[in-house]
């Protein structure tokens, strides 16, 4: 993301149109990391070729894994569990979180010694979360300037099974430990306060791993994973990323006079927790064609103009949409009453601290927001304008003020707006298709 781009948004009206969104970013990594630690071929369609997911690819290449792609597939030549060969430099994790995290369970449990390091904005996020449960397994991992972030280093180490008890519902931290655990001598278990994405446990599942999950009255949620002798690759068809869609959904239903059908989308239940939102907000949004393939569910989504009333949202609707936040405050400025957010500090140590730059832009353009400790308040009805958005770099909050663009009086300018490219390439393309 070396050329800075601003992109010019304006008022628009009658957005119609079929559009497909890019596959799932969550399942795209790790369709690659347990493909590469599984025995044979695993062929992936759909894959996100967004920046972060190939960092995950290259990552994996620099151990040795062939990943390819010919035609509409990925295919990568995974190695077993153990297949896996000591990387020459360090392994570049770019922007990328999810793979930073991930990948630091699957290093844990190698022969060889590993560096993970990314970019400014990644080697400044927490990851104490992930340091401390697998230190608690034995493995040998560290902050390599001793400030709880990365550059990670990884040696190796003999990794026992653990009862985890995580403080907040992660997905990253909870995958982290699991993927651990598969290289574990005993049952690694991960307890988390609600169940949060389960793409993970899915996926092993398909894989031939051993877990089982228990749900516990009140919300949360207990996942056991035996240890692993050997995964097996298999054939992975990435639904489309409901993140991605959920853009395209808040425009459909924020623009007047529009009408968007959106295919073949994942509606996981641990995902979907912003179709909930909008049904709650009042929206119209019909669900066709659906579909389970290989345990995900997934669905064509049609959108209609709707007439959207405040709500609120907190506690185990949370992590079923920590990454909508952002379109959802969007959506919010124009709702009929107060719409409020709470239980939602994990926005905090997201690509920026989300509380503020959703708070920093939606007041920009005149919105009456106030942020929060743990999420925020903002009260409807009010006539956006606008205005220069920082896009601080983070691809939710370009794509989240380029749709509050389309309802604003004047020209919004994005600024650095090629930072979707980490999640949704086709993100300005796709929102110009349905403006014609």
């Amino acid at each position: 993301m070396s050329v800075k781009e601003t992109r010019i948004i304006t008022k628009k009206t009658h957005l119609r149109g079929s559009i497909s969104v890019p596959g799932d970013k969550s399942i795209s990594h790790r369709s690659i990391m347990l493909g590469a630690i599984a025995l044979g071929t695993t062929e992936i369609t759909n894959f996100l070729e967004g920046a972060d997911c190939l960092s995950t690819i290259n990552c994996f290449r620099k151990m040795g894994i062939d990943i390819e792609k010919k035609g509409p597939y990925i295919l990568v030549h995974g190695k077993g569990m153990r297949g896996l060969s000591a990387p020459s430099d360090t392994l570049d994790t770019g922007n990328s979180g999810t793979t930073t995290r991930l990948i630091s369970g699957i290093l844990s449990g190698q022969h060889f010694t590993s560096v993970l390091s990314g970019d400014a904005s990644l080697n400044s996020r927490p990851m104490e979360r992930i340091i401390t449960p697998l230190r608690s397994m034995g493995a040998q991992i560290s902050s390599v300037n001793a400030d709880g972030c990365a550059p990670l280093k990884i040696d190796p180490g003999k990794l026992h099974g653990i009862d985890f008890h995580s403080p907040v519902a992660s997905a990253q931290v909870k995958s982290a430990v699991l993927l651990a655990g598969l290289y574990a001598d005993s049952e690694t278990s991960v307890t988390e306060p609600y169940l949060s994405r389960n793409h993970t446990e899915l996926m092993l599942q398909s894989f031939g791993g051993s877990l089982c999950t228990a749900l516990h009255p009140g919300g949360g949620a207990s996942i056991y994973l035996e240890p692993c002798k050997e995964l097996y690759g298999r054939q992975i068809c990435v639904p489309g990323d409901i993140s991605s869609a959920a853009y395209f959904i808040a425009a459909g239903l924020l623009a007047e006079n529009s009408e968007i059908l959106i295919k073949d989308v994942g509606i996981n239940i641990t995902r979907s927790g912003f179709l909930t939102v909008c049904r709650n907000m009042g929206g119209d949004i019909t669900l066709l064609n659906k579909s389970i393939q290989g345990g995900e569910s997934r669905a064509d989504l049609l959108v209609r103009t709707s007439n959207l009333t405040g709500t609120t949202i907190d506690g185990e609707l949370i992590p079923a949409l920590i990454d909508e936040i952002p379109i959802i405050a969007v959506m919010a400025s124009q709702a009929t009453g107060t719409t409020i957010i709470r239980d939602a500090a994990e926005l905090k140590v997201k690509e920026t601290n989300r509380i503020d730059t959703v708070a920093h832009n939606l007041q920009a353009m005149g919105g009456n927001i106030t942020p929060a400790d743990d999420g925020m308040i903002i009260e409807g009805g009010t006539l956006l304008r606008g205005t220069r958005i920082n896009s601080f770099l983070d691809h939710r909050i370009a794509m989240s003020f380029a749709v509050a663009g389309l309802i604003a009086d004047g020209e919004t300018l994005i600024e650095n707006s090629q930072c979707v490219d980490i999640s949704c390439p086709e993100f300005f393309h796709t929102l110009q298709e349905l403006t014609h």
